[in-house]
């Protein structure tokens, strides 16, 4: 599990987190929502030390990220930020090898090349392994993206907004996928996701953003109501059941 303990992020005088608690359970989906602007991204930089934290600490199995080696880390959690603009020109191919250097430091090997085809038929991109990245749609580069994630083989996956730039079906299938790789391959995956449905439809467990704050964190059941999400969201909702689905109505 990933728990985060009071952490706190500011820039200046201007508050990104405020003293955010919240523990993550293992081989799970959960999902970060709010508005814009409440640290829900930060916050997934800060877990993948990407950022660093004004206070707090964060725990990867009971050992302090800080205090693991780069290595280390980079074999146990994988992360794929918002914006994802290579300096150079580059093939899906070589763009998903880039995810085993931490395993292989640059010198892939037949594990290496196994992984790098096992994730690039994972994502249904086989076919085009080959294609330069700027010759793809905005859904096959995102998919090539999150190939080189999974191709890093970690226990935990930070996701930030990883469905920009797709449409519903490609939506759709990236979220099965994610499904499998929790419910199948015991994956922790974390999510920060726009459309509340998407989380309500595929997360187990969603926590809620507000004021820089974790406002909420439960299962999925327990936070799909219409007095939370109007808390959140600032907006009425109506929460139709569907088939043990909860859908969030708000085109009013």
């Amino acid at each position: 599990m990933i728990a985060v303990q009071n952490i706190s992020k500011s820039y200046g005088d201007k508050i990104i987190l405020d003293d955010v608690s919240i523990t993550f359970p293992k081989g799970k989906i959960s999902c970060l929502v709010g508005g814009n602007g409440t640290g829900k991204s930060t916050l997934l930089s800060i877990i993948s030390r990407l950022v660093t934290k004004n206070s707090g600490e964060i725990h990867l199995l009971d050992q302090d990220v800080m205090k693991m080696s780069h290595r280390d880390f980079a074999k146990r959690l994988s992360i794929l930020k918002q914006s994802n603009q290579p300096n150079i020109r580059l093939t899906i191919r070589e763009l998903v090898s880039f995810g085993r250097f931490p395993h292989s430091q640059g010198k892939l090997g037949k594990l290496d090349m196994d992984k790098i085809a096992e994730s690039l038929a994972f994502m249904g991109l086989t076919a085009i392994a080959d294609y330069y990245l700027d010759e793809l749609s905005g859904g096959q580069r995102q998919r090539a993206f999150l190939a080189m994630v999974l191709v890093q083989d970690t226990e935990y996956i930070l996701l930030d907004e990883p469905l920009n730039n797709l449409d519903m079906k490609h939506s759709v299938e990236i979220m099965k996928i994610l499904r499998i790789l929790a419910d199948q391959y015991g994956k922790t995956i974390i999510i920060v996701v726009h459309d509340i449905n998407f989380a309500s439809s595929y997360a187990d467990y969603i926590a809620t953003v507000k004021n820089h704050k974790i406002k909420h964190f439960g299962k999925t059941d327990e936070i799909i109501r219409p007095d939370i999400m109007k808390d959140i969201f600032g907006i009425d909702m109506t929460i139709i059941d569907n088939c043990n689905q909860k859908f969030c109505i708000y085109f009013k």
